[in-house]
């Protein structure tokens, strides 16, 4: 027996022995002690924690003692349970197998994994982290051992013995830091001696946190364990311990710190005072822990491990560029407290002298109009990602009056704010600052302004930049109580700059400036954008004019609703967004219950450009899911064709318009010479119906064959020879004319890509559908599949497969249908349908809204042979099917997509995209195929014994949403994530697209 086995033995008898656990013991990892998870046969769990020799009795003693504390006081607390032997002792000495003597105890075991190996470790999690930590602080408020007074290198009251050791640290620029750190430490120390001081953790790291959760399954805080670092210290030490953990790489590292003080704050309130001490405390921590490792790594100059563990916290030190004192602001925001010292009392003012304040514009503006420029209810600009300046010196046209004075809301979410500068990521689905900080009051150029208050100067100054400010003035003020506040004049004249000075006093009702026009003022239309700030802390260089939606309780915080400096009341110029909630809620009252909601958390979309949509509060999705807008949302093209149709007519077919026969023509000249005939509907479904009847009539015959897990449309007859709906539970089962066979899906089908004959295999698999349909008297009517089926699982058939089945359809009598309402239109890039690239002839070719770019559109293309068979003396017609505004809309989108060029962005960003795909699938083992073409494309996610995986893909699929990418999932188990753009997508959305997922697949592994 070796070494382990014979420790194992051991410590399994004497669990046995001294709590009458029988169980299996598993070695767990311990830096100087030993510890085993036992596992007992009907599953339960313990910890068995075998101290080193010589341990202190005192410090172990400390630790049992909190456990059990804890218990009584939280019990509710994830916190490990002591488990008292059988003669109700907490803690033993026992003799190892080498007959030397150790302290053991015994510990409930929690469920879950360390917050280090967790992914994504969101806001929520974090918040939730936070409650947990103040709730176990409050439990060890009133515990005390003595062993809490130790003097140890971990408690953050004495970090101060780094200041001998910093010369270790060689780095100039790095040592510098640390002083500084250092030294601000020193400063904070009387304030944060004067704190009460009690029992605190003293090491929430991410590895003595666990975390229940795995896929879509919510990330829950399952246990805060090893108390073996506690000491007495004020509780914001504690705080500030966790802080610096969970800061270390994290994306928003603003964020994550407010989540946690907030969940803090709901359960143990914070003050002000504590709040504003956890920056400095936090960055103490790190430099107390590289100084440290540092030390470490000088005695152990073959370990390795030792420099790599101080790498996350020097990438946080050097590269986080938070300013200490907004960061004081955010964090007492997310607890609801004043952003900055009297800030409630600033308010207070405000409110008490609202209506007494002289007129900003000279003259009362409380009857004046209010002009909404939301994403809701407006279309500036065109184009959401760049407003040139003669669109920008237009906005707001639809509300101008000669000049009389119309309003702009505060808290007003718009896309008017389109240039690069007010994105906070790469990409322009990145998160955005679209919600507006002030009140606008537009007016003629050159009105004068005047002084609402008596205060001085702060700035005066140009700011240049493309929609930027132009003049802008921010004035101080104070309260009679001697409280700060700050007000904002932008897109001023100039003019004021051989006039104002920084300090000069400004008084009552005193004219200061000039509105200017938009040669001056950033480019805008003539008003003035008038905002608040009750400090001015870490935005004195940038003041943000435009808030993250994200960031609300921050920047409404910062800069309230200004109106009481204009004598109005707040509900006038304060926007409220439509709730989500309240049309989700209304959504489900009114519509059927089978009306799905994509993603968990559903989106509300309200406007879209490109292949991108916005939701109500202006946040960008990049689109990588809808291919119904073919040439993409709100073409100004489509738009113009529509508009100007329909201030002339908009008839039907059963009279003659040149844009009936000019949108054939265009059809037409796309398609093969033996299609001849159009039919307009208004939808694939209606198309796809249509086929049936025209297939039926020529051929005399009823029955169809087509592939299983297809879909074509949501009529009766649609319905029936779709068995992604008929199949499903509830579904109305399969009909007798109509005959399933398997798909054509050499990946995970009957016959795989290693064999050369599966084309024709498949294709053999069509002889006993036909047979079957003839015994039944039905007869081939024909076959109607998905060129490249979507539903099915975004496959692509073996070349040769759809020719050796047409031939077997025709032979015995039926007509070939190829629907291409998914394929169809150049999405595949290097073929403008997809029958093209199976090179075969199609009896019929359907396609579905894309042609219309979302405008209801269908279209049957046929032989005349079949249209004549069809011409049985029965009149066909489609109310609005060929109707001329429909005619003009499919003749402009087929159009666009030659003028754009965009069947060949198809092969280019499709190739970009399969290129990446491809690079994902070699990474990642859950990634079983990547298949398409253009962009038309499908990733199968698998588990790892090869079967589908439906749960990572529902994980994947929301977790893109989380990022603002729109994708979908298809597949006969829901299986294959389903990338499918608008034609317009660019380099950068693929980009976005691989390295997002690439992320995202990162957290499954």
């Amino acid at each position: 027996m070796d070494k382990t086995a014979k420790r194992i033995q051991h410590w399994q008898s004497v669990l046995a022995q001294k709590w009458h656990i029988n169980a299996e013991l598993t070695p767990l990892d311990g830096e100087y002690d030993l510890n085993f998870r036992a596992t007992t046969e009907d599953g339960a769990g313990y910890i068995v924690k075998v101290m080193r020799v010589g341990c202190d009795r005192w410090l172990v003693d400390m630790q049992v003692k909190a456990f059990e504390h804890i218990t009584a006081r939280q019990p509710q607390l994830p916190c490990p349970m002591v488990i008292p032997a059988t003669d109700a002792a907490s803690l033993l000495t026992i003799r190892d197998e080498n007959g030397q003597e150790r302290l053991v105890w015994l510990l409930g075991q929690l469920p879950g994994r360390c917050y280090a190996h967790i992914a994504p470790k969101s806001e929520a999690l974090i918040h939730e982290l936070g409650q947990v930590l103040a709730g176990s602080a409050m439990a060890l408020a009133d515990f005390h051992h003595e062993g809490l007074a130790r003097d140890f290198k971990w408690d953050l009251m004495r970090a101060a013995w780094i200041g001998d050791e910093i010369t270790c640290i060689t780095d100039p620029a790095r040592r510098e830091m640390i002083k500084d750190i250092h030294a601000q430490f020193a400063a904070l120390m009387p304030a944060l001696n004067a704190l009460p001081k009690h029992a605190i953790h003293n090491d929430a790291n991410d590895y003595n946190i666990l975390v229940t959760g795995a896929l879509s399954a919510p990330r829950r805080v399952s246990g805060l364990i090893d108390l073996g670092d506690m000491c007495a210290a004020p509780r914001i030490c504690d705080l500030a311990i966790a802080a610096a953990y969970i800061v270390l790489d994290h994306a928003r590292p603003e964020a994550a710190l407010a989540a946690l003080v907030a969940g803090y704050h709901a359960v143990y309130p914070l003050t002000t005072g504590e709040l504003d001490m956890l920056w400095p405390l936090l960055r103490m921590r790190l430099a107390v822990s590289v100084v440290n490792s540092t030390l470490m790594a000088a005695d152990n100059p073959d370990d390795p491990y030792v420099t790599i563990s101080q790498a996350p916290a020097w990438r946080f030190l050097e590269g986080n560029t938070l300013h200490a004192g907004l960061l004081a602001a955010r964090l007492r925001a997310a607890c609801g407290l004043p952003v900055v010292k009297g800030a409630e009392r600033v308010q207070a003012w405000l409110e008490q002298e609202r209506g007494n304040f002289a007129p900003l514009m000279g003259c009362d503006i409380s009857d004046a109009p209010l002009g909404a420029l939301s994403v809701e209810q407006s279309t500036w600009p065109q184009n959401p990602f760049h407003m040139p300046l003669e669109e920008a010196a237009r906005v707001g046209a639809e509300f101008e009056d000669q000049g009389r004075i119309w309003l702009g809301y505060y808290h007003e979410p718009r896309l008017i704010y389109a240039e690069p500068a007010f994105r906070k990521g790469p990409w322009k689905a990145s998160d955005r600052r679209t919600v507006h900080l002030a009140v606008d009051v537009f007016t003629s150029a050159g009105t004068p302004m005047f002084a609402p208050m008596r205060g001085e100067v702060f700035v005066a100054e140009y700011r240049a930049g493309h929609l930027d400010y132009g003049g802008v003035i921010i004035l101080r003020h104070e309260t009679p109580q001697d409280d700060p506040f700050y007000t904002l004049y932008g897109h001023l004249d100039p003019e004021f700059l051989d006039r104002l000075r920084v300090g000069q006093v400004i008084e009552r009702g005193q004219e200061f400036c000039r509105l200017g026009d938009a040669t001056m003022n950033g480019g805008w239309a003539p008003h003035v954008h008038f905002q608040l700030a009750l400090t001015t802390e870490g935005i004195e260089a940038d003041w943000p004019g435009v808030g993250d939606p994200d960031e609300m309780y921050l920047w409404r915080a910062i800069c309230p609703n200004p109106a009481a400096l204009l004598n109005l009341e707040d509900e006038k110029v304060r926007y409220a967004p439509t709730s989500k909630h309240d049309i989700r809620e209304a959504r489900q009252q009114k519509f059927g219950g089978n009306l799905s909601l994509s993603y968990e958390d559903p989106v509300m979309l309200v406007r879209g450009w490109k292949h991108y949509l916005f939701d109500e509060w202006g946040r960008p999705y990049l689109d990588a899911y809808n291919n119904v807008p073919h040439v993409g949302h709100a073409h100004p093209r489509i738009q113009t064709v529509a508009a100007d149709q329909l201030k002339r007519i908009n008839s039907n077919t059963r009279y003659l318009h040149p844009a009936q026969t000019a949108f054939a023509d265009k059809i037409l000249s796309k398609l093969p010479d033996h299609l001849q005939v159009c039919y307009f509907v208004n939808s694939g479904t209606e198309a796809n119906e249509l086929a049936l009847r025209l297939a039926r009539a020529h051929t005399g015959a009823k029955g169809m064959v087509t592939p299983d897990h297809g879909y074509h449309g949501n009529t009766t007859g649609a319905v029936d020879i779709s068995a992604y709906k008929f199949n499903k539970p509830g579904g109305v089962g399969q009909s007798d004319w109509v005959e399933l066979v398997e798909i054509a899906d050499d990946y995970r089908g009957s016959f795989g890509r290693d064999d050369p004959m599966r084309a024709q295999k498949f294709a053999d698999l069509v002889d006993p559908a036909i047979a079957s349909l003839q015994d039944k008297g039905q007869g081939v009517a024909g076959f109607i599949a998905e060129t490249f089926p979507s539903v099915g699982g975004q496959i692509i058939p073996p070349k040769g497969y759809l020719a050796a089945v047409y031939a077997k359809i025709r032979a015995a009598g039926g007509v070939c249908i190829a629907d291409e309402v998914q394929t169809g239109l150049g999405r595949l890039g290097a073929y403008y349908f997809g029958f093209e690239v199976q090179e075969v002839l199609p009896d019929i070719v359907v396609m579905g809204k894309p042609i219309g770019n979302g405008h209801p559109l269908g279209v049957l293309v046929t032989t005349r042979e079949i249209a004549a068979s069809f011409d049985n003396g029965i009149e066909f017609f489609s109310t609005f099917g060929g109707s001329t505004l429909s005619c003009r809309i499919g003749h402009e989108v087929l159009q666009i997509v030659d003028d754009e060029n965009l069947q060949d962005n198809a092969r280019k960003i499709g190739g970009q995209l399969m290129a990446g795909l491809k690079t994902l699938k070699a990474k990642y083992d859950c990634v079983g195929d990547v298949r398409g073409m253009g962009l038309f494309l499908g990733v199968e996610l698998i588990r790892p014994d090869g079967s589908e995986a439906p749960e990572i893909c529902a994980y994947v699929k929301n977790r893109m949403r989380d990022y603002r990418i729109l994708i979908g999932s298809e597949g006969p188990k829901d299986n294959v994530l389903k990338i499918r753009p608008p034609l317009t997508i660019e380099a950068e959305d693929a980009a976005m697209i691989i390295e997002v997922l690439d992320h995202i697949l990162g957290e499954v592994a």
